[in-house]
């Protein structure tokens, strides 16, 4: 059965794995059918440093330092809407979602400071991005963060890694 949905990840940084690779896709894919994407999409993933996202974050966002995720989505979305068939790039049938650029020294730094798994840090953050490439955002501290925070839970609760995953889980 041919995949669905085209997920390419680039890595500028050793040690991306071929499992980590297969990781990321699956995360992406659980989030994207928690959120009723049941059309062939692209998202395009890149791994870096932490001098890789920070150049992109001061050159695209002004922020000149470090971040865990950066997201591009390719559509003005409020959650729970979702682009359609009409959206489809003609050459590919995809509809672009947009890019997501993950920090693997955040990952690990994030994970050592909240106390839990490489591989849950990893998840939380490719949730969190692809919800961002479907128009959640988190600027208010209230209903808006309450609602995306509600549904990275939620997925990673559907793929198994919950808030309680401890430290020695398998990781990244």
């Amino acid at each position: 059965m041919a995949k669905r949905n085209y997920i390419p990840i680039t890595a500028d940084v050793p040690g991306v794995s071929e499992s980590q690779r297969a990781f990321i896709r699956k995360v992406i894919r659980t989030a994207l059918a928690a959120e009723g994407v049941d059309f062939p999409c692209e998202v395009d993933v890149s791994v870096t440093s932490d001098a890789g996202i920070q150049a992109l974050n001061r050159d695209i966002r002004g922020v000149d330092r470090p971040t865990d995720v950066l997201s591009f989505p390719a559509f003005d979305l409020i959650p729970g809407e979702l682009p359609g068939p009409e959206d489809a790039d003609p050459a590919t049938g995809l509809v672009p979602l947009g890019d997501m650029c993950l920090s693997l020294e955040r990952v690990k730094a994030q994970a050592r400071e909240y106390g839990h798994s490489n591989r849950r840090e990893l998840a939380y953050l490719v949730v969190h991005s692809v919800l961002h490439l479907l128009g959640y955002d988190h600027l208010d501290e209230g209903p808006e963060k309450a609602r995306m925070r509600a549904r990275e839970e939620a997925i990673l609760g559907e793929l198994g890694i919950p808030r309680e995953m401890e430290k020695g889980e398998e990781g990244t």
